[in-house]
């Protein structure tokens, strides 16, 4: 999901942590954020047309996009962050990565502030990403993990999220692939604060010195201040390749 807390001041740059990563070889463990990094939430007119699906309507195509804006606008997510944040939501809004209710409120409050006319469309819209459906792992995803557990390398997940990502995973064929999930409504810490970082390491039994953090925002770089190497890579679109492949080079032996 979005991560919604500001880089610490004090951390240093993404680029600095990779190369500070590279020269720190042998990798013992890789810490991946999921949204953005492992999968996309599904393009936003297909979020639209199977929400209303589930609500039993179908919705012509050109009437599925103007909605799918609306509604882009007013905050999805794993979109970008809502144009505004009405202040009856504000305090859910604050704790959305913190709390399944309000991360649930959260997104289903804002889908509301969108006049769809389909009773029950703000919870089909959120039902959406809690299933496999709703997501699409990057192509070169499984390829990875699958390179790393071949490598004796552990893999932790470590995301700012509001509900658990564990059977998306088992459906996609990729739970064995992972050796712990660092989310944050079970750690009580938001990325980028480097205790959620350090509770992955701990998780792995794993020194953080020892670590490769790969994310798409500058709240994965706070992984620094936790004493592990940062790879930030470019948020791509469902089914794009994001430069993923790109960690084997840095945590695998030449």
């Amino acid at each position: 999901m979005p991560d919604h807390a500001e880089p610490p001041l004090a951390s240093n740059g993404a680029d600095d942590a990779v190369r500070s990563g590279a020269s720190r070889r042998p990798v013992e463990a890789v810490l991946f954020d999921f949204h953005g990094t492992l999968a996309q939430v599904e393009e936003p007119r297909d979020w639209v047309l199977a929400a209303a699906s589930a609500c039993g309507v179908s919705l012509e195509r050109m009437r599925a996009t103007a909605l799918a804006d609306r509604l882009m606008t007013a905050g999805r997510a794993g979109g970008p962050p809502p144009a505004r944040v009405p202040a009856r939501l504000a305090e859910l809004w604050a704790d959305r990565d913190l709390y399944q209710h309000a991360h649930r409120g959260a997104y289903t409050g804002l889908a509301e502030t969108v006049d769809a006319g389909i009773e029950g469309f703000a919870e089909a819209l959120y039902e959406r990403l809690l299933v496999p459906d709703g997501w699409v792992p990057y192509p070169d995803t499984a390829a990875t993990l699958t390179a790393l557990r071949a490598a004796g390398v552990k893999v932790a997940v470590v995301s700012n999220i509001g509900f658990d990502i564990r059977p998306l995973f088992a459906a996609w064929g990729l739970d064995g692939l992972v050796d712990a999930y660092a989310l944050s409504y079970e750690v009580g810490r938001c990325k980028p604060d480097p205790g959620i970082f350090l509770r992955a390491c701990g998780m792995l039994g794993v020194d953080p010195e020892r670590a490769l953090m790969v994310g798409d925002t500058p709240a994965d770089a706070g992984a620094v201040d936790a004493g592990c190497a940062v790879l930030v890579l470019p948020c791509a679109e469902p089914g794009r390749r994001n430069g993923l492949g790109a960690v084997l080079d840095l945590a695998l032996p030449s």
